[in-house]
C-alpha cells in the first residue's frame, strides 16, 4: 500500500522517485494522482517528503484534482532554458529536470525512474540529466522493489474501484450473452434478424460500445475466439469470421476504468446452441480444476503452489502441461493466474518464475484461470474470475457470473 513506499525507499537506499508521463494510462503516475486528465506530467517523491506533481499551465485545474502539491512548468521558462542550453532541446529538457529535482531537495543519491514515455527521447534526456548531476545515480528496475511491492496489496478504495469494474464487466458479458441468445440459428451459423451472419467483429464492437457507455475502456482489446482460435490462448479471434454453433468460444475480457484506471479480468467459454461431447468433456475437466483450486486456497500460501497443483490435476487427466512437456502448445500451456490492479498483469505471480514473496496475502487481488487448449482439434476452454483476500483471510470473487457452457439460441 502507499503507506509502505517511504519504508521501501529507505530499505532500498533510494533518495527519490521520478515518475514521468501522463496521468492516464500510466500505472505508476495514476497510483499517485488518481484518474485526472493531465496529458504531460512529472512527479518527484523525495524520501521523507510529499510527492510533487509538475504539469502544464493549461491543465492546472485538472492537476489540482489530484490533491497533490503542484508546480507549473511555467516556473521553468522555456526561453531561459533555451538560452542556457544553447538551443539544444535535449539539454533544455535535462536542465528543467535538474531544476525540478533541486527544487524538491534532491541533489544526490539514488533516484528510481518510473512511468511511460517514448523511450528514445527519454533515454537521451535522462542520459543528459545524469551528466548534469553526476552526484545522482539514476536507476531502473526489472524486478521493482518499490511500487510493485506497494501495489501488491490493495486498500479499500482500490478494492472498490476493482469491484465496480467487475460489476461493469459482468454486466457487459451478460448483455453479450443476451444478444447472442436472441439471434437465430440456421445451417450451423448464427444469423441476425435480417438473416446476416453475426461476426466476431460485430460482437467486439458491441462490447466496446457497452463498456464506453458504462464508463470503461478496452485499451488492450478483447479475446473472442472460436474453434481453432479458441485453442490459442491469446488469439483475439478473426473479426470477419461468422459465429458457428457447437464451437467453443473463449471470451476473455479485461477492461479498465476510463483514462487508464483499475482493470478487471474475466473469462467464460461458451458454445452456441449445443456443446459436442468432446467440448463438454474438456469443459467439465477445466471446471473441476477451477473448483478444486478455489476450494483449496489458503491465506499467505505461495501462489506458485496452486499453479503446481493445477498441473498435477491436469496431468492426472492425461493432459500435457508445461511441467511435463516444456514448450507444448496443447494442453495446459500458461500459468494459473496473476495479480491485477492498475495493470492487467501484476504481482502476485503464479508461474514457475514467481518469487517467495508472491503469496496470497490479505489485500491481494488475483485471477484463477485454468484452461485447456487443443488447436489441432479446434477446441479451447478457459474459465477465469478475479478474487481478493479479505482481511480475515477469506477468498471472495469480486463479481459473480454463471459458469454455463451452452448459450441457447433460437432455432
Amino acid at each position: 500500500m502507499k503507506n509502505e513506499i517511504q519504508t521501501l525507499m529507505q530499505e532500498n537506499d533510494l533518495e527519490a522517485l521520478l515518475v514521468m508521463g501522463p496521468a492516464q494510462h500510466n500505472p505508476a503516475m495514476v497510483y499517485f494522482t488518481g484518474l485526472v486528465h493531465v496529458s504531460k506530467a512529472d512527479l518527484i517523491l523525495r524520501r521523507g517528503a510529499e510527492p510533487v506533481l509538475f504539469h502544464g499551465s493549461m491543465e492546472r485545474d485538472e492537476a489540482a484534482q489530484s490533491g497533490l502539491p503542484r508546480r507549473d512548468y511555467e516556473q521553468y521558462p522555456w526561453k531561459e532554458l533555451q538560452q542556457e542550453a544553447g538551443g539544444d532541446t535535449t539539454q533544455m529538457m535535462a536542465l528543467r529536470y535538474e531544476r525540478m529535482l533541486r527544487d524538491c531537495g534532491v541533489t544526490q543519491g539514488r533516484v528510481a525512474i518510473y512511468g511511460q514515455q517514448e523511450i528514445g527521447p527519454q533515454f537521451a534526456i535522462l542520459n543528459a540529466l545524469q551528466q548534469r548531476m553526476p552526484e545522482l545515480t539514476l536507476v531502473g528496475f526489472v524486478n521493482d522493489p518499490i511500487l510493485s511491492q506497494a501495489m501488491f496489496r490493495k486498500d479499500e478504495t482500490e478494492l472498490a474501484h476493482i469491484r465496480h469494474m467487475g460489476q461493469i464487466t459482468t454486466s457487459v458479458v451478460g448483455r453479450v450473452a443476451d444478444f447472442l441468445s436472441s439471434q437465430h440459428a440456421r445451417d450451423g451459423l448464427l444469423l441476425d434478424k435480417q438473416g446476416q451472419p453475426v461476426t466476431i467483429g460485430r460482437v467486439k464492437s458491441l462490447i466496446d460500445l457497452w463498456l464506453a457507455e458504462a464508463g470503461a475502456e478496452n485499451p488492450e482489446g478483447t479475446i473472442f475466439a472460436q474453434g481453432r482460435d479458441a485453442g490459442v490462448p491469446h488469439s483475439t479471434g478473426n473479426d470477419a469470421e461468422a459465429l458457428r454453433l457447437g464451437q467453443t468460444i473463449v471470451f476473455d475480457i479485461f477492461p479498465c476504468q476510463a483514462r487508464g484506471g483499475y482493470f478487471y479480468d474475466f473469462t467464460r467459454t461458451w458454445c452456441l446452441g449445443y456443446a459436442p461431447d468432446e467440448a463438454l468433456q474438456l469443459y467439465e475437466q477445466v471446471r473441476h480444476v477451477y473448483e478444486t483450486i478455489r476450494s483449496e486456497l489458503q491465506l499467505d500460501a505461495p501462489f506458485r503452489s496452486y499453479h503446481e497443483r493445477t498441473c498435477e490435476l491436469f496431468e492426472a487427466m492425461g493432459h500435457p502441461t508445461l511441467r511435463t512437456h516444456p514448450g507444448t502448445q496443447s494442453g495446459f500451456v500458461h500459468s494459473l493466474g496473476h495479480g491485477l490492479g492498475l495493470r492487467v498483469h501484476e504481482r502476485p505471480w503464479s508461474s514457475t518464475t514467481a518469487s517467495a514473496g508472491d503469496i496470497l496475502a490479505a489485500g491481494t487481488v488475483f485471477t484463477i484461470e485454468p484452461g485447456l487448449y487443443y488447436p489441432e482439434r479446434g477446441l479451447g476452454v478457459r474459465l477465469e474470475d478475479t478474487y481478493t483476500v479479505t482481511p480475515d483471510g477469506h477468498f471472495a470473487p469480486l463479481a459473480d457470473f454463471p459458469l454455463d457452457l451452452v448459450l441457447p439460441v433460437h432455432g
